[in-house]
């Protein structure tokens, strides 16, 4: 194995609870919502020994946009066996994804983690830090501002690699 990378997928949605603020005694902050069930549909890979991420926003969680991460993860790793460790959602069982990786004969391996064991994977801590740092932080009025406000934390986070490893991996 040359790559091992954790996947994940999350949806930042346009009603993100606010976790902190503050206001005056007796004067409760009102915070106006819209509240129409839209948001930002993301997938990720966090590769564990240097922190480089791939990642795509999509409209939906389908076979096809499963597929098109594993190109792209194939156009960031051009060299080398690659391990992917991932959840059991269905996407990841599709036919579509599994011709891809049968013709890949063996260059792209897939670890499932066991059925409600999200703890593993460090691409949840990834969600967390996202919404924990941007989304949660302020209501965003539209998906426009959600993709804005993660546009520019993956950006951010591309620029200094080492967070991420400080961040999510754990070192032995």
């Amino acid at each position: 194995m040359d790559h091992l990378l954790f996947e994940d997928e999350s949806m930042i949605r346009d009603y993100q609870a606010i976790q902190k603020t503050w206001f005056l005694r007796g004067k409760q902050r009102i915070i106006r919502t819209k509240a129409k069930h839209r948001g930002v549909k993301l997938l990720a890979t966090v590769d564990y020994f240097n922190g480089k991420m791939v990642w795509q926003e999509d409209e939906q969680y389908t076979a096809e946009t499963f597929l098109s991460l594993l190109q792209k993860v194939l156009a960031h790793y051009p060299n080398g066996k690659i391990v992917i460790v991932l959840d059991t959602a269905r996407i990841h069982h599709a036919k579509l994804p599994q011709s891809f990786l049968e013709e890949m004969n063996g260059r792209v391996e897939l670890v499932f983690l066991p059925p409600y064991s999200p703890q593993p994977n460090l691409v949840e801590g990834l969600w967390k830090w996202l919404k924990s740092d941007v989304i949660n932080r302020a209501f965003c009025h539209r998906v426009a501002e959600i993709r804005n406000s993660v546009q520019q934390f993956m950006d951010e986070l591309m620029k200094a690699l080492w967070s991420i490893i400080d961040r999510l991996c754990v070192r032995f």
